[in-house]
């Protein structure tokens, strides 16, 4: 049976150049979901106010607003969005296929976010990281991911899940943070199969010329 789509627009809490809430808003459009972008002022501290906090308690974007229901943590949302909105393709029912999609969250949360996302974060607005370190920590998990890639379409098998639009972003904009997707052929060629589905839409790419690496 065909999912229940909600009958109001689902209110996301973003910023433009955050790739934790453009998986969000990847997934909403995937899901082909009404939805509303509510950009905040991370710089006049929007998120630091009591209203904010009440949302999100850590003050970070992404929140989504479901009819009332709030709710924070990028890989939350996605689990909550496919299990509430999807069907089995986003997120399979069976044990095993919902500890491989599991899998591929902690990939997100762990090497993804320290490893391209961290670099990012340097190039584009100084944090205080380890860029040497974070290159290291993106190429090592590249060379991991492009054999894979070069066996199956996707991140679990032939079709798109879940998993795939937790690890796209960081992945797609690994450039941001000088990192080279070009010894990775077929992790690029997994990249545009994601950017050819119906309803993707792109996250803002950054203007800056990256360091090589």
């Amino acid at each position: 049976m065909a999912p229940t789509l909600p009958k109001h627009p689902i209110r996301l809490y973003r910023t433009s150049k955050s790739g934790h809430a453009h998986r969000v808003e990847l997934f909403l459009s995937l899901l082909s979901l009404q939805y509303d972008l509510v950009d905040v002022d991370l710089r006049g501290g929007q998120n630091r106010t009591p209203d904010y906090l009440a949302m999100n308690p850590f003050g970070q974007v992404p929140v989504i607003d479901d009819n009332g229901l709030f709710l924070y943590d990028s890989n939350a949302i996605l689990l909550y969005l496919a299990r509430s909105y999807g069907d089995e393709r986003w997120l399979p029912a069976d044990p095993l296929g919902q500890a491989r999609i599991q899998q591929w969250f902690s990939l997100a949360a762990g090497p993804i976010f320290s490893g391209p996302c961290a670099a990012r974060l340097v190039m584009l607005f100084g944090a205080p990281l380890d860029h040497e370190r974070a290159k290291g920590i993106a190429h090592k998990l590249f060379a991991i991911l492009e054999p894979q890639f070069a066996l199956r379409p996707f991140a679990l098998g032939e079709h798109v899940s879940v998993a795939d639009v937790a690890a796209y972003t960081y992945i797609a904009h690994a450039p941001e943070g000088g990192i080279d997707l070009e010894p990775y052929p077929a992790m690029r060629a997994w990249l545009e199969r994601i950017e050819a589905l119906p309803g993707f839409v792109p996250m803002q790419r950054t203007p800056v010329e990256p360091r090589a690496v």
